[in-house]
């Protein structure tokens, strides 16, 4: 990693500061007081479905999406999360919502964001009663002051009809998950496991995405209940975003899952039927086991639940690896400590305790994805269908997480940038793609390939432990091929059915007449400007390795944004094939309107100041759409925005929209994320806002100074593997 270059404005001119980084010994985290750096972590904040009201004047009436975060135990980047259940899995509504009052189970799952599906997942319930498995029926209320969670550690009071309660408690490792149920006396006491569910009541407008009739007509689930071992074993093929990636025969979610009771009575259930003392059974829409058995009051039944994406015999390998005994504490400590190092990244003072729950709760956001998917040196591929040797991270929201996640990672997890490089590039040489959005299989989802991004900018910062000729032969096939069908396929809409790899759809518009055309391709304007971003990163790598032809003309490429500036209205603006401006002209926009992308060409500011007719005109332009509220933070195109008043000669604006911003879109409450996270995006720009600079450009190395928000922040990272610091 080289040092950074941070870019400081005055008012008259512009100056270049390298900052030069001595090495120094880690600060570690002071241990004055017993609460540590770990404890300031509120997995709750950014849990709601809807964000926090608005004052009048801030942008809009609502924010509808909450951080859609969902307060999971287990390691950081973590193959499998374990959550309180309160509703069905979806895609629009994440497995735990804050306005829930029920609990239906406790679940293994991967569901990466909001708008992104779970795959390959399994919950159990404990239940006391007349036993009721399907998940409507089988739920019990809480209350969340009922309710303690960590990072490392989940507990809950299940409510009881009979005024009782299950205590149930939860912690977990990087794929598998503890749970420890404290039970009333009972005859009838259950646990009720269930290995899929597809939804009768997802949404219509859904349907299109994650069908129910492709998902039943795709997918068969498998459960067996071994007495003799004390195990449920099985698999879950459920992709809840199937229709979005292609078909994957082989793809399974396979589970074991021990109890510390012996197992006597029990049998299977599928959708309503209860097979009692049967032990074997395939399903299609939902399909479980349950395990009968009286208890004591206040009895004590531990649970292990060891998950993988490869096979049976994994899914043991990786619980006898990770959970090897029923020691509960343990874990929870391990887990802690491991949480706990990760905070050191950083260490901060004079701020009040909300602060701290807000910062570090955020680090722990920047800190779950992209997600790893080996299991000690082999992983299954979704881009292929078949199992490997080597390392795989999925789950990458790189839409999003370019901005500002991926540069982050650079600074407090440098030892993982690298791989979760190779991983994609192993994506890249299964699927003949570099990914966009995979989940696991890639889904098209957003537009741009800024993977391309990603890779240059670890590059240019000096991170190479990865394969660089089949980084540049993977970003420069992005750049310069188009994919099949490209000139003749209109695309709808952003998440389509699963036609083949997207990449950047209209490349080859993009190349002959230097635009996306509005006529042939939607989100033209979105498009043509984000491929230039990606060409302009592309094109700094083919300049260091020396390939200048090629650097030629991807930035001259990258200028193609200027092609849609309609001088007359002063936005971008759609146009035809035909060179006309097409109507309406907010057409063409991803996510957003021509405010959202007026500013969006990050990588040329001084080409879209020279277009918007120089310095002070471009800073009218950006105060136009700070106060007439153009300007939403609960979207990523925009998170660069405020920092561009430093390019025009007017620092003192970027530093209070950056103090207002970090404080008013982030609280230490359920609702403190005003928009949804998107795989840390959110989070990892209010670190970057509060310690003060930000990457505006990816792949150049320069930073923007903002406005430092705490008396004293250190931040510890590592230059070509020597410790230093950063206050």
């Amino acid at each position: 990693m080289t040092t950074p270059t941070f870019l400081f404005h005055t008012t008259s001119k512009i100056v270049l500061l390298k900052l030069f980084l001595m090495s120094f010994c880690p600060l570690v985290f002071s241990q004055n007081s017993q609460k540590q750096a770990v404890d300031y972590i509120n997995p709750l904040i950014g849990t709601t479905h809807k964000g926090f009201d608005l004052k009048p004047g801030d942008g809009s009436k609502y924010a509808l999406e909450g951080g859609g975060k969902i307060p999971c135990t287990g390691l950081p980047f973590a193959m499998t999360n374990f959550v309180a259940q309160t509703g069905e899995t979806m895609i629009s509504k994440p497995a735990y919502t804050y306005e829930d009052s029920t609990i239906l189970g406790f679940t293994a799952t991967r569901q990466p964001t909001l708008w992104m599906g779970d795959y390959g997942y399994v919950s159990i319930m404990p239940q006391v009663g007349n036993l009721q498995v399907l998940p409507q029926k089988r739920k019990l209320n809480f209350k969340h002051s009922d309710e303690i969670s960590k990072p490392n550690y989940y507990s809950v009071k299940l409510n009881l009809p009979n005024k009782n309660q299950i205590k149930a408690e939860m912690t977990s490792t990087e794929r598998c998950g503890m749970l420890r149920f404290t039970f009333p006396k009972s005859e009838n006491s259950h646990f009720i496991v269930q290995s899929i569910n597809v939804n009768d009541s997802i949404l219509p407008w859904i349907q299109y995405v994650s069908s129910t009739e492709n998902r039943l007509k795709s997918y068969t689930a498998y459960i067996k209940i071994n007495k003799e071992s004390g195990e449920i074993v099985g698999y879950n093929p459920d992709r809840v975003s199937l229709n979005l990636g292609p078909d994957l025969k082989n793809f399974k979610g396979w589970f074991v899952i021990q109890f510390e009771k012996p197992i006597n009575n029990c049998g299977v259930w599928n959708n309503n039927d209860l097979n009692a003392n049967i032990l074997e059974s395939y399903g299609k829409k939902r399909l479980g086991a349950y395990v009968s058995f009286p208890t004591n009051k206040n009895e004590v039944i531990k649970v292990k639940i060891g998950t993988s994406l490869i096979s049976l015999e994994q899914a043991r390998e990786n619980l006898k690896a990770e959970l090897p005994d029923w020691n509960f504490d343990k874990v929870v400590i391990d887990t802690r400590e491991a949480w706990q190092k990760c905070m050191e990244s950083f260490a901060i003072e004079g701020v009040n305790e909300d602060q701290k729950s807000v910062f570090y709760t955020a680090l722990y956001h920047t800190l779950q994805y992209p997600r790893i998917l080996s299991e000690y040196g082999k992983y299954y591929s979704a881009f292929d269908d078949t199992i490997h040797q080597g390392v795989s991270y999925n789950d990458y929201s790189l839409w999003d997480t370019y901005r500002a996640l991926h540069p982050l990672l650079i600074f407090i997890q440098p030892n993982r940038v690298g791989d979760m490089i190779t991983s994609m590039l192993n994506m890249y040489k299964e699927g003949g793609w570099l990914p966009m959005l995979p989940n696991p299989a890639e889904t098209n989802i957003m537009i741009g390939t800024h993977a391309d991004a990603v890779i240059a900018d670890a590059y240019v910062k000096g991170i190479r432990n990865f394969d660089t000729n089949i980084a540049y032969e993977a970003m420069r096939k992005n750049a310069f091929m188009p994919t099949e069908g490209d000139l003749l396929h209109f695309r709808n809409d952003d998440r389509q059915v699963w036609y083949g790899y997207e990449g950047r759809a209209g490349l080859a518009f993009y190349h002959s007449i230097g635009y996306v055309p509005h006529d042939y391709k939607t989100e033209s304007v979105s498009r043509t400007i984000e491929y230039g971003i990606d060409d302009y990163c592309i094109a700094q790598v083919a300049k260091d390795l020396g390939k200048n032809e090629d650097y030629n003309k991807l930035i001259n490429w990258s200028k193609s944004y200027k092609n849609l500036y309609n001088s007359n209205t002063g936005f971008y603006a759609p146009r035809l094939y035909s060179g006309n401006w097409a109507v309406p002209t907010d057409a063409g926009f991803t996510e957003g309107s021509p405010w959202t992308y007026l500013f969006g060409a990050m990588h040329d500011v001084d080409g879209m100041i020279d277009i918007m007719g120089g310095k002070e005109k471009f800073a009218t332009r950006l105060d136009q759409c700070f106060n007439g509220n153009f300007y939403r933070h609960d979207n990523e195109p925009c998170h660069h925005y405020i920092y561009l008043y430093n390019y025009c000669n007017q620092p003192w604006k970027t530093q209070e929209l950056a103090r207002y911003h970090s404080k008013f879109n982030y609280r230490n409450a359920p609702n403190g994320v005003n928009g949804n996270e998107d795989s840390g995006q959110m989070s990892a720009w209010y670190i970057f806002t509060v310690m003060g600079f930000y990457p505006v450009t990816p792949a150049s190395g320069i930073y923007a100074l903002g406005a430092p928000q705490f008396p004293k922040l250190t931040m510890n990272y590592t230059v070509n593997g020597k410790p230093c610091k950063l206050e």
